[in-house]
């Protein structure tokens, strides 16, 4: 292995993968350092791909990656712990190519990714583990690993190497992360024929459907569950804030549990298998949680910039558009010569000039409104499943009858003003 690199990317998930493909399609000498076994064998998301995202990267790469099934249907579940009203949206023009996104399985497709910038040129080394960023006079100009002569030079380093950045912390570009900035995501695969789930899913061959719990799924605390379907598995997870589950002293594989046996939930996977059983943390904290993702020699991408939309449970499609914007500013800092802090500043603002920058400020304060403020997971969403049951439930009484029934459930004036308050206060972090 040589001594001196390009650049060197840390972490082979989607923002490393991304970056160290559109590096070496530039002609960049670039080493991708990934400290599992392979390329996705400690990565976990919900199992989402965003098509656009990954198509300027890698036009048509639906022809041939290991996809699971394109989505044609998303619902989104409101739930009490008898009861959910659901809402969702199913199109056939996402059964068409170039389709809107697909369900995937990580360890399968973070190995072909990496296969392909592979063959653009990059150099792939797994199982090491990079201790520390080498900095010069205030530039970063490599990394240490735990190889035995483990010091590699690049004239740029990409941290790519997840929400608890530890080489972004040692270089001072953030603090240790709060609880309340912090999700703890667990998952499990469960196996189950196709074509069971087709017909439970009311699918067509080969076509897929998520659903994304809210409520009861969490028991009330800020977070999300899903159910999402495979080519014959099941991808069945929650993730909720580490504040609530150390506030509810809940634990995670609690949860995961509850959520399987909720009567909701359960006929979908009935007789399924469980086959692997995973769990990560995921970067909550949004807009202002962003720590600084540019110094000299250095630039941060993914999760490790904590870019994850968590309003629209969007993380992937940020993260790889982080890893292009960054190999992009590397190749224009390359032409120049200067890896400075003010040369590859480029980055941040490409970054915040994007959809990921914007949705991010759109949504900056929503996460902790909605964690300040309870009553919309723990109190709304049952009283508006008790109002639905109400007046569907046929049974003598007139229609004028249930509506204030309704309307007298709610409570007092005081009641009813601090829900339209709460609801107002919803709408301008979602604005």
């Amino acid at each position: 292995m040589p001594e001196k690199f390009d650049a060197i990317v840390v972490g082979a998930g989607p923002a490393g993968i991304a970056c160290a493909y559109e590096l070496a399609k530039a002609g960049v000498n670039v080493l991708l350092i990934e400290r599992g076994e392979y390329p996705g064998s400690k990565n976990v998301m919900g199992g989402v791909l965003y098509r656009k995202m990954m198509e300027e990267i890698i036009p048509d790469f639906h022809k041939e990656a290991p996809l699971e099934r394109p989505i044609v249907e998303q619902r989104f579940m409101m739930m009490d712990k008898a009861s959910a009203v659901t809402f969702s949206y199913k199109g056939m023009e996402w059964a068409e190519e170039p389709f809107n996104n697909f369900t995937v399985l990580r360890a399968k497709f973070d190995q072909w990714f990496a296969a392909k910038a592979v063959e653009k040129g990059a150099l792939l080394v797994n199982e090491t583990v990079v201790l520390e960023c080498i900095v010069e006079n205030g530039k970063v100009v490599g990394v240490r690993t735990d190889r035995p002569d483990g010091e590699l030079r690049a004239d740029v380093v990409v941290l790519a190497d997840g929400v608890n950045s530890l080489l972004a912390k040692s270089l001072g570009f953030h603090k240790e992360f709060r609880p309340d900035e912090v999700a703890l995501a667990t998952m499990e695969i469960l196996k189950l024929d196709k074509k069971i789930i087709e017909d439970r899913f009311s699918l067509e061959e080969g076509q897929g459907c998520t659903i994304e719990l809210f409520g009861d799924a969490t028991k009330g605390i800020l977070g999300t569950g899903f159910l999402y379907t495979n080519k014959d598995t099941l991808s069945i997870g929650v993730g909720t804030l580490l504040s609530g589950l150390i506030k509810h002293k809940i634990k995670p594989y609690e949860l995961m549990e509850y959520v399987k046996t909720h009567p909701m939930i359960r006929p979908y996977i009935q007789g399924a298998e469980p086959q692997e059983y995973l769990a990560h943390l995921i970067p909550e904290g949004g807009y202002n949680s962003i720590p600084k993702v540019v110094a000299a020699g250095v630039l941060v991408v993914g999760d490790a910039a904590q870019l994850v939309n968590a309003i629209h449970r969007e993380g992937s499609n940020m993260a790889m558009t982080s890893g292009r914007l960054a190999a992009e500013t590397i190749v224009a800092a390359r032409e120049r010569e200067d890896f400075s802090e003010a040369s590859l500043d480029e980055y941040r603002k490409k970054l915040m000039g994007s959809f990921v920058g914007q949705d991010m400020k759109k949504y900056k304060d929503s996460t902790h409104h909605f964690d300040k403020f309870p009553q919309y997971f723990e109190q709304y969403i049952p009283m508006m499943n008790k109002a639905a049951s109400q007046m569907l439930t046929v049974d003598g009484s007139s229609k004028w009858e249930k509506q204030k029934k309704i309307w007298q459930d709610i409570g007092p004036a005081k009641q009813k003003f601090k829900i339209a308050r709460d609801l107002f206060r919803a709408w301008k972090v979602m604005k």
